[in-house]
């Protein structure tokens, strides 16, 4: 299995790039994202991979952070969602985006990604917004946990296993009111979004 590859830019094109490592040029399929992180022809770069390996083709995919992999590797469990649609995803959504979409349940901006209907959208928010949850908590450093009547300090939290900054969370949830946790992380979201 190819896991990582580091090498030179031989060729970068918006749906691929070509490292040369040790004299052997990997044509890599790359999302918008992970393209941006690459550097221009000459550079070097690293790419997390994944090998995909068909009855007609072997199709190497790269992601230039090792949470964009993870992911892929979770839209691809999804039903009716394939390598060409799942980098589409995070071409659309960057890592940070998609995982505060998943939470929101923000289905209608999934739709907007093509080859991503509704029923595909739904489908994926009802398959992965637990696991996403799951897996950003165990990769975050967290506090300890805030009291469960205080929902300011709840929804910091909140924001903080979505993979945002304490600094960010704490932007996000300024001049915020209410009773509600998840109203107020949807609220920070919307902010969010309106902002980028």
């Amino acid at each position: 299995m190819i896991a990582l590859l580091s090498g030179e830019v031989a060729l970068r094109r918006p749906d691929h790039v070509v490292l040369a490592c040790g004299g052997v040029g990997y044509r890599v399929a790359v999302s918008a994202e992970t393209l941006r992180h690459v550097g221009q022809v000459g550079t070097s770069a690293t790419l997390h991979t994944q090998l995909f390996v068909r009855d007609d083709a072997m199709v190497l995919y790269g992601f230039h952070s090792e949470q964009e992999r993870d992911l892929f590797l979770m839209l691809l469990a999804v039903q009716s969602v394939g390598p060409k649609v799942a980098i589409a995803v995070l071409s659309a959504l960057p890592a940070r985006e998609l995982v505060a979409t998943l939470a929101a349940g923000d289905s209608a901006r999934l739709c907007k990604v093509p080859g991503i209907g509704k029923r595909t959208a739904e489908r994926i928010i009802v398959e992965l917004r637990e696991k996403v949850g799951v897996e950003s908590a165990g990769a975050t450093q967290l506090a300890a946990a805030p009291a469960p009547d205080d929902p300011l300090a709840l929804a910091r939290q909140g924001l903080l296993e979505l993979g945002y900054g304490i600094d960010e969370a704490q932007t996000l949830l300024a001049g915020l009111d209410g009773d509600d946790a998840a109203a107020l992380i949807a609220q920070a979201l919307r902010a969010s979004r309106s902002a980028a």
